[in-house]
This record gives C-alpha cells, sequence and structure tokens, in this order.
C-alpha cells in the first residue's frame, strides 16, 4: 500500500504564497510521474502541474509563470511552489503519483484558499 501525506496548505491573501509538500512512501524508484491536481468547488478535478522522472514539467496554463513543481528523489517528495495567489486559485490541492507499473495514487488533499 502507498501512502501520500500532503501538507502546506491555507489561507493566503492575493498577491502571496504557499508551499505543498507530498511525501511518498515508497520507493523512488518506482515512481514515474508526479503531479497536483485541484478541485474548486462545483468544478472537475483538473491537472495543475506534473514532474516526471527525468526532471521533464508541465504546467496547466493559468499558473504558468507563477507555480513551481519540483521534485526531491532522496526524500521521495514533490513540491508546489505557489506565488502571486489569485482567489481563483482556491480549492483542494490533491498529489497524485503514478507508478511504473501504472497503478496511482492519491493524496488525501489539502485546502488552499485566496482570500483577503
Amino acid at each position: 500500500q502507498v501512502q501520500l501525506v500532503e501538507s502546506g496548505g491555507g489561507l493566503v491573501q492575493p498577491g502571496g504564497s504557499l508551499r505543498l509538500s507530498c511525501a511518498a512512501f515508497v520507493s523512488i524508484f518506482s515512481i514515474n510521474v508526479m503531479g497536483w491536481y485541484r478541485q474548486a468547488p462545483g468544478k472537475q478535478r483538473e491537472l495543475v502541474a506534473s514532474i516526471t522522472s527525468s526532471g521533464a514539467t508541465n504546467y496547466e496554463d493559468s499558473v504558468k509563470g507563477r507555480f513551481t513543481i519540483s521534485r526531491d528523489s532522496a526524500k521521495n517528495t514533490v513540491y508546489l511552489q505557489m506565488n502571486s495567489l489569485k482567489p481563483e486559485d482556491t480549492a483542494v490541492y490533491y498529489c497524485k503519483i503514478s507508478m511504473r507499473s501504472s497503478s496511482v495514487y492519491w493524496g488525501q488533499g489539502t485546502q488552499v484558499t485566496v482570500s483577503s
């Protein structure tokens, strides 16, 4: 069983920053892609950013230039640095890992609220 532990969400004012972390308790060699998704009330879950085992990144258009995804292989952890936050970034953020075996695992979600 793979366990993902997320942290770093919270309440921040517009223009502020947060960093999300997701620690994966699994062999790093088994992980293919790590990513962050978000789901706002009444909306579908959407990809925010992803990073492959080789370091290639992908971002949703609205976060390009503001968010940065990174991974620390030694700690089996993926991060999402979020800068210049906007009210429309408010959502529950989920970590997702895709294994080389094609299995997929999700974190429990962490709330990010951007409001003055």
